[in-house]
């Protein structure tokens, strides 16, 4: 079996077999890609050819041209996925990725707004959201979930009106590896989503023949007559303008230029922490599968630690 019928093979096995969500997907099937091109170029026909060398070059070419330590791991992480499938399918004899060395991640300090940068930001979209128009209201009513709930962008994206339980501050998310949580939000956030439903989003909504005719493209199993947010065109609203939305409210705020969605779930995070919150309700809320991956968030809340210290140290 050479490369080409291996990948589109591989790429089978992740969407049926182990039900990877669509992005991650893509993303193994990039990182294959570029060793296949690399394989290709040095002569190495087959997967069955392939050996510690080749995966060797394949990462240092990646390393030269300046990847991250964490795109590095993940690529890594990739090709030894594939290369363990193909050996349990027959397609190769040995597998050559068992003795490649993987870069350590690098952990870096998220973007993280403070209480009061992100509460100026709110109040102002407050004052526009008055006006009536379609857009303000959704842009406020996004922002305050996106902070108030933790959610990812794709989740924000995806959500339905169904979803939403307004009377208890609930939303149902489907999250990475289509796991369903349930998570809260406060009475602000409340507010502003009742709004956009009654006066926002029916003046955006475009009735649509088929699924998936969302403006700007979204979550591929859902259609865009049941969608929360909507684009200006009426569609499922896509994650690109999510970002450009947040960009263009949130960066003044942080006096940067560009800023991303995500930038509010990492302060939505801190700021739970610094109000008391426990590490494994901020994991639950925010749908990490790991507990390291919310420890990050002890780093960056300063404050907190600096307030625990002073109450329980005798010399602080």
């Amino acid at each position: 079996m050479d490369w080409h019928e291996a990948s589109e093979a591989f790429e089978t096995h992740l969407r049926t077999v182990r039900r990877l969500s669509p992005a991650t997907t893509r993303a193994y099937r990039s990182d294959l890609r570029d060793l296949i091109e690399v394989a290709l170029l040095t002569g190495v026909r087959t997967p069955a050819e392939a050996d510690l060398e080749l995966l060797r070059e394949w990462q240092g070419q990646a390393s030269e041209r300046g990847d991250a330590r964490a795109t590095l791991a993940r690529r890594t992480a990739a090709i030894r996925s594939f290369f363990a499938w193909t050996l349990e399918m027959g397609i190769v004899t040995q597998d050559p990725s068992l003795r490649l060395v993987a870069p350590k991640r690098g952990r870096t300090l998220p973007t993280v707004a403070t209480a009061p940068a992100v509460a100026e930001m709110l109040d102002g979209l407050d004052s526009l959201a008055e006006g009536g128009d379609p857009l303000p209201l959704r842009d406020r009513a996004m922002l305050e979930l996106l902070y108030g709930a933790g959610v990812r962008v794709s989740e924000l994206c995806g959500l339905d009106v169904g979803d939403l339980d307004l009377d208890r501050g609930t939303a149902r998310v489907l999250g990475k590896g289509s796991k369903e949580r349930v998570v809260p939000f406060g009475a602000p956030a409340r507010r502003a989503i009742g709004a956009y439903l009654t006066r926002g989003r029916p003046e955006l909504f475009v009735e649509r023949s088929g699924d998936g005719a969302a403006s700007g493209g979204g979550p591929e199993t859902r259609g865009s007559g049941s969608a929360l947010f909507l684009g200006s065109r009426g569609g499922r609203i896509s994650p690109r303008a999510v970002y450009a939305v947040v960009s263009h409210r949130l960066a003044p705020a942080l006096g940067v230029e560009h800023v991303g969605p995500h930038a509010l779930r990492h302060s939505a995070a801190t700021h739970l922490l610094d109000g008391g919150a426990d590490l494994r309700t901020v994991q639950e809320i925010l749908g990490h599968a790991s507990l390291g991956t919310t420890q990050i968030y002890t780093h960056v809340s300063s404050e907190r630690l600096r307030a625990a210290y002073r109450l329980a140290h005798p010399r602080a």
